[in-house]
């Protein structure tokens, strides 16, 4: 788990430049299901030139009837499982992933707050996932209830794990 005030991260837009490099270069694509990101991670990649030729698609879910409406989510897929864990972001992840046939699916799922959620998770709790070529999961607690500013960590946090996933792959 990583705690952090300051995240020492790159901009949202540097990240999603280098990420969207790497996958034009390699020839592949990714999808992206977002919750208390709230679509800053599809927005950030949509907005590297070019992007059509790696990105295929995003999905905000936000609440367990978009899950099912968005990702297709079934009473099975999420049995004795809750929104806010590293295997939900997993799991989400695979889906979009498989649902776009894309290479990679990333995922986030948090509380950015001002509040904690439901789930009883602090503000600034967010489960990260990728899945593709590699399968990382990281759970992050920032320390703050800010909501806005936590919205653009939990994208960077995620986009800084996929280009860990990149990186690990072409080593």
């Amino acid at each position: 788990m990583t705690s952090s005030n300051d995240s020492g991260l790159p901009s949202l837009a540097v990240l999603a430049e280098r990420v969207g490099a790497a996958l034009k270069e390699r020839k592949e694509t990714i999808a992206v299901v977002e919750s208390s990101a709230g679509g800053l991670v599809s927005a950030a990649l949509l907005a590297v030139p070019g992007a059509s030729a790696f990105f295929l698609g995003g999905a905000v879910v936000y609440s367990r009837r978009a899950g099912k409406a968005l990702l297709g989510l079934t009473a099975v897929d999420v049995a004795g499982m809750r929104a806010e864990t590293e295997p939900y972001a997993v799991m989400v992840a695979g889906k979009i992933r498989d649902s776009h046939r894309a290479s990679w699916g990333i995922s986030e799922s948090g509380a950015a707050g001002p509040s904690g959620s439901p789930y009883g998770d602090a503000p600034g709790h967010v489960c990260i996932a990728v899945v593709g070529a590699a399968t990382l999961g990281r759970t992050i607690e920032t320390g703050n209830g800010d909501r806005a500013v936590n919205m653009d960590l939990f994208a960077r946090y995620l986009l800084q794990l996929f280009e860990e996933a990149l990186l690990a792959r072409s080593n």
